[in-house]
């Protein structure tokens, strides 16, 4: 078990993580046809506005409910109230999801008190319109934390509650929020190929994905439907990948009784084998022998790439869930984990990290810890660090703006773990240094007992 170290510093040198209410509102663009709502200040929207657009280079649907200094010290129900009220009147979304920030947790507003009220009061003004409310301070946790948060929400508020008559084929699956689009693509058509039908909550691979639409779309234009939301219970089973899906999870269990499983991570050989073993016995499907023909490519690229890996110190800086599941990926290479650097110790994944110990901290710690590592893995921000120290940067997590197509890369099953030993090898062969002189040659340096070098080898 690795040990947890908590942070000592005042002050966060180039921070490593982003706000839960920046999590929750990636979590709510998830959902069709969906407006994330900032309560707080006009800087809180704008500085989490410019991360998401650099991240996915797309048009992002994000609203505020400007606070400013009054209302700060009165009170921002008419703002909430205000905002709710345009929106609907001039983007008709069918879902507002409320992110509070830390304006107005630290003012200890009674927002669940003021949405409700809303809801009432406005009914026949809101009408096609569901309001999901998620607490998320700024001043804990971090964008994990905001994204389950907000699902679990969406599960409280629309889910229909109740035993119902369950559909056999049908499979509710709850992703972490450090899985891609095109991870979720791809889990997507994995469980498609047992026969089943999965509805994926949130679902970033319909809004986030990079298409154009025919028409311009003033709220997200594809992910979950609410409808999809409240029918929920009617689910076989439900999937949650990343232990901080797992409140969800059981959330949705105590809502509907739909029995969930829990995959702490789905990247690597042994845990898809688990992923695709419980498919087969879902779906009484024998493995289709597509799935059967990647896990073989996935065999053959572990034995080419260990000969790159082994040895390898790796040192990461990511969210705890993202942690773990790059950090058991290397180890599994046969790398060793120099430094492990999260962003809060609120998870009890950490615990089970395959690190000496897991400091809470910042790209600064990342910086000092990993100074001797063959290669940093973190998002764009480490990127001055690997340049001062001259170790090459694997780009993972968020944001990444300093490359085009990191949504679409996969990480998870056997299709994205194959991609991810490509990667990585490729990384290490491209900064492979030239042995020295001397490091190739050790007896050229020893010297002789008068203090004279012997001479060079040479052959016969």
């Amino acid at each position: 078990m690795s040990r947890i170290l908590s942070q000592t510093k005042s002050a966060a040198v180039n921070p490593l993580k982003s706000s839960q209410p920046l999590g929750a509102a990636l979590a709510f663009l998830g959902v069709e046809g969906a407006m994330p709502l900032f309560h707080g200040s006009q800087g809180c929207t704008s500085f989490a506005l410019v991360l998401l657009v650099r991240h996915f280079k797309e048009a992002i649907p994000l609203q505020t409910t400007a606070m400013d200094e009054v209302t700060t010290i009165l009170g921002g129900a008419d703002n909430l109230e205000e905002a709710i009220l345009n929106i609907k009147a001039r983007t008709k979304p069918k879902l507002i999801g409320v992110c509070t920030t830390a304006l107005v947790e630290t003012r200890g507003e009674d927002t669940a008190g003021d949405v409700a009220d809303i809801r009432l009061k406005r009914a026949q003004d809101l009408p096609g319109t569901e309001i999901v409310l998620a607490n998320t301070p700024d001043f804990e946790g971090a964008i994990e934390e905001g994204w389950a948060k907000a699902v679990s929400a969406m599960i409280e508020r629309l889910t229909r509650p109740g035993e119902q008559v369950r559909q056999s084929k049908k499979i509710a699956i709850l992703p972490g929020w450090n899985l891609t689009v095109a991870d979720i693509e791809h889990l997507r058509d994995m469980i498609e190929n047992f026969g089943l039908e999965p509805v994926i909550l949130p679902d970033v691979s319909g809004s986030l994905d990079g298409t154009v639409p025919e028409r311009w779309v003033t709220t997200t234009y594809g992910g979950t439907s609410v409808e999809g939301i409240r029918e929920l219970g009617t689910a076989q089973y439900c999937i949650a990948i990343g232990e901080h899906m797992r409140r969800s999870a059981e959330v949705l269990r105590k809502v509907t009784g739909v029995p969930y499983v829990l995959f702490q991570s789905l990247t690597g050989l042994k845990s898809t084998d688990r992923f695709v073993s419980l498919l087969s016995a879902i779906s009484g499907e024998h493995v289709p022998a597509g799935v059967r023909r990647r896990r073989a490519q996935l065999q053959d690229a572990l034995l080419d790439g260990h000969f790159h890996f082994g040895g390898k110190k790796i040192a990461i800086a990511a969210e705890p869930d993202q942690l773990y599941q790059l950090a058991t990926f290397f180890i599994g290479m046969g790398c060793e984990i120099a430094a492990a650097v999260t962003t809060t110790d609120m998870s009890k994944i950490l615990e089970k990290v395959p690190a000496q110990s897991v400091q809470i901290g910042d790209l600064g710690d990342l910086e000092t810890l990993g100074a001797s590592a063959d290669l940093l893995v973190t998002h764009s921000h480490g990127r001055q660090a690997a340049e001062r120290l001259g170790i090459p940067l694997m780009r993972v997590g968020f944001p990444v703006f300093d490359r085009l197509g990191s949504q679409h890369k996969p990480t998870i099953l056997y299709q994205g773990t194959r991609d991810l030993v490509f990667e990585v090898a490729n990384i290490f062969q491209a900064n492979r240094q030239a042995p020295t002189r001397e490091e190739f040659c050790p007896l050229g340096k020893r010297e002789t007992s008068d203090g004279s070098r012997p001479p060079p080898l040479s052959r016969p």
